[in-house]
């Protein structure tokens, strides 16, 4: 049935692994995709919606190194916003509400478009490894397909336990059975594995609610898209999300539930998200609260049913159905089906590299939750790293890796490899030490050049990249040249309460002020003249305002991001025995020898490593 051997096979069909399997077959490499239900395809598990704070900036760098979350969050988008706009650029974070169903479709069909990529349906129960190398999988009926690398992206479903009250059922998710038998086998060959858990919330019927209780929460006014291809186009109409809350009233019936909780009862043990708790932790655990915000989001365009965010629980149904009924516009609801927790296995990323291939097993690569991170957006973005890097090393080219200040999939990785992590890993702009530099408008300035060079980037995308580039440039350098006159601007200047000029000034001056717009700057003639002969568009404007309005902080956190990445430089030989250096603590010495890290800047991020421990190590090194 497979008789040619596959350059990559991607195990699972989650976002992980659509997005490894696309960047798998766009780098020129033949992959499989197997996963256990075609009719599931980067299912959306959980909420119905891509991008929030950090995420969206992740799902536009997919985007500019050619992978399809974008394209897809566009053309599925029932809802956009831009959040924290009140804020810096470097907070600001696209999200869109999706319409679940269009959703895995619209991935399927760009999927089954892709050149070199093929599919089958099937549990993969195993790994075919010769020595320390993967050289294949094995199926639940006993095939062996051939392959040089490996993707995993298990999701939740290696073990995966659903629990809903004092009920528990395997499944990796509602309606579908887990995957068993490769932690067994991985733990067998020497790996470390760990449980995570994750909830959900009860999915209801639209028509038993009452939305005039609720407040509404309209897309933006001016949307925008996530792609830069200009084959998306943002939304012209938008459907709206609802607001309510829960009460005391609420959490005491909540409560009742509390000793038939697994969550409470000792069932589930392993760590949940801390970012986003259930229900029942967040009454736990902020009791001071008498109300949490509920946010009731439709699944799609045309469809009734609605996720409820903000009420994930594993609580028994009935708990769950009597609390819910007792929310200000859910007197009358009606369940599509109730919300659950599922326990799932997962390995510590420690044991990998910065390529996401496993140090113990050569050309095994891991993606998404496995690696004990949480979320769409971070799945799909190390699907797309494993998948370039599974096709690179077929091709016996160097591994593609990202660092710290050229992109958050960068941080994401590094993190991850580096600290590893004991709770669901979830992105955050906190994260990032160069946020300034690492916006969700500049993605494609920072990253397609390189996507371009690795073949999963066109040349249509790089020309818009580049047209871009170049229009913003010659914008900023035209307000730099541009002098205006104290009777045009002085108008503009007041009507802001900022101090009029006394003599002509050039615009740059101008529009550096804080509390200076580009509408504002749009009132003089010869700004929108410009605007309008160069045929400017909103991105290439908004691009040359934040130029202007941040540069000074763009180039201090270029320079102070230019001198940390120095030591990125300085490599540690491959398996450094750091017993030998007497110098450093013993937590180093440890921890270092657990982690490997390839370069000194690495190491300078590992948890119990101090920069004394360092200066130790450089020295030992030559340095």
């Amino acid at each position: 049935m497979f008789e040619n051997i596959y350059d990559v096979i991607v195990v699972g069909g989650g976002h992980a692994g659509s997005e490894a399997a696309a960047a798998a077959a766009n780098t020129g490499s033949k992959t499989l995709l197997v996963t256990m239900n075609l009719q599931n395809i980067a299912q959306m598990s959980c909420n119905p919606a891509m991008g929030g704070i950090a995420k969206g900036q992740i799902v536009r760098e997919i985007d500019a190194l050619g992978g399809y979350s974008g394209i897809v969050s566009d053309t599925s988008a029932i809802q956009f916003k831009m959040l924290n706009k009140s804020k810096g650029p470097a907070m600001w974070s696209p999200r869109v509400q999706s319409d679940r169903m269009r959703f895995a479709e619209d991935w399927r069909m760009l999927l089954e478009q892709t050149h070199n990529l093929d599919f089958y349906q099937e549990m993969v129960t195993g790994l075919l490894i010769k020595g320390e190398r993967v050289v294949g999988v094995k199926t639940s009926l006993g095939l062996e397909i051939r392959g040089k690398t490996v993707v995993l992206t298990n999701g939740t479903f290696l073990n995966g336990l659903i629990h809903i009250g004092d009920k528990n059922f395997g499944g990796g998710r509602a309606g579908e059975k887990a995957a068993t038998g490769i932690t067994e086998q991985l733990i067998d060959l020497g790996f470390d594995s760990g449980r995570m858990k994750t909830g959900t919330p009860p999915r209801v019927d639209g028509r038993s609610l009452d939305f005039s209780k609720m407040s509404e929460q309209p897309g933006d006014t001016n949307p925008q898209k996530f792609s830069y291809l200009d084959t998306t186009t943002p939304l012209k109409n938008q459907r709206s999300c609802h607001m309510t809350h829960t009460s005391e009233h609420v959490h005491d019936l909540l409560r009742e539930g509390f000793d038939r909780s697994p969550m409470f009862n000792g069932r589930i043990q392993s760590i949940g998200p801390r970012y986003c708790p259930s229900i029942e932790d967040k009454i736990n655990r902020f009791s001071e609260k008498n109300r949490h915000q509920i946010f009731v989001e439709p699944e799609g365009w045309n469809t009734v049913e609605y996720y409820i965010n903000g009420f994930s629980t594993s609580l028994p149904e009935d708990i769950q159905y009597k609390a819910l009924k007792a929310v200000k516009g859910f007197e009358n609801v009606r369940f599509f089906r109730p919300g659950y927790a599922i326990e799932y296995d997962y390995f510590p990323p420690t044991q990998l590299t910065y390529s996401l291939e496993t140090k113990l097993i050569k050309g095994l690569f891991f993606a998404g939750q496995i690696n004990g991170t949480t979320g769409y957006e971070e799945a799909a973005s190390q699907g797309l790293m494993a998948g370039i890097n599974a096709s690179l090393q077929v091709q016996n080219k160097p591994q593609f890796i990202l660092r710290r200040d050229e992109a958050y999939i960068g941080v994401l990785i590094d993190d991850l490899i580096t600290k590893g992590t004991e709770e669901p890993y979830r992105m955050f702009t906190s994260r990032a030490e160069y946020r300034t530099l690492l916006r969700q408008d500049n993605a494609d300035l920072r990253l397609t050049p390189k996507g371009f060079e690795l073949g999963i980037v066109d040349e249509h995308r790089l020309k818009l990249m580049e047209r871009k580039l170049e229009q913003s440039k010659d914008f900023v350098s035209f307000f730099r040249k541009q002098s205006v006159k104290p009777n045009e601007a002085n108008p503009v200047l007041e009507a802001k309460n900022s101090s009029p000029i006394k003599q002509s000034d050039k615009m740059f001056k101008i529009f550096s002020r804080p509390n200076i717009s580009i509408d504002d700057m749009r009132k003089f003639d010869a700004v929108e003249s410009y605007i309008s002969a160069q045929n400017l568009d909103n991105e290439v404007i908004e691009q040359a305002e934040i130029q202007i309005k941040y540069s000074g902080y763009i180039e201090k956190e270029k320079n102070n991001a230019d001198k940390l990445t120095r030591l990125e430089y300085v490599k540690i030989p491959k398996n450094f025995d750091y017993s030998q250096v007497k110098s450093m603590s013993y937590e180093a010495r440890e921890k270092l020898n657990a982690v490997q890290p390839t370069t000194v800047a690495q190491a300078s991020r590992i948890s119990g490593v101090s920069p004394n421990d360092i200066s130790v190590l450089l020295v030992f090194l030559g340095r």
